[in-house]
């Protein structure tokens, strides 16, 4: 009797559970569609960020190249007239200035080919801006994405 009752009972308690409640037509507000409220400030970062892509993607890349060694001294005022002198004369390239203690030196260029430092080397020197030996430096230099666009062609 007592487990007659206990079956009993858990056959009126299943009935009454239910995990879900049955779907009808009527109670699905749109028929398959999705509708998505979302923050406008959403598109205005994702702009953003693509903008950013982009520059990034145009922007400067490093590759192997050269860079002229023009001065290594000790004298800051003397690098420093050497700087705007370049600057000057050479408004198209860049010039680098870094201090490696005790010295101060001056790298000048972004060249992708020997034959064109060799160039801006024998202006320089012709120039007198440099009373001392000019070199060419293998490093790695900035280079815009045209220019490699350029070298890749030919």
């Amino acid at each position: 009797m007592k487990t007659t009752l206990i079956a009993l009972l858990f056959f009126l308690c299943q009935s009454q559970l239910s995990a879900q409640s049955p779907l009808t037509i009527d109670s699905l507000p749109m028929h398959g569609k999705v509708l998505v409220h979302k923050d406008f400030r959403l598109d205005l970062l994702a702009k953003k960020e693509a903008e950013f892509n982009e520059a990034l993607a145009n922007g400067p890349r490093m590759a192997r190249g050269y860079r002229l060694m023009l001065l290594s001294t000790n004298d800051r005022s003397l690098a420093m007239n050497l700087r705007a002198k370049l600057l000057q004369r050479f408004p198209e390239q860049k010039v680098y200035m870094s201090f490696q203690p005790p010295y101060i030196k001056i790298k000048f260029g972004n060249f992708l080919e020997r034959s064109e430092a060799d160039s801006y080397r024998d202006e320089i020197s012709r120039s007198n801006f440099v009373s001392s030996n000019i070199y060419v430096v293998p490093e790695n230099i900035e280079v815009k994405a045209d220019k490699l666009k350029e070298k890749e062609i030919q």
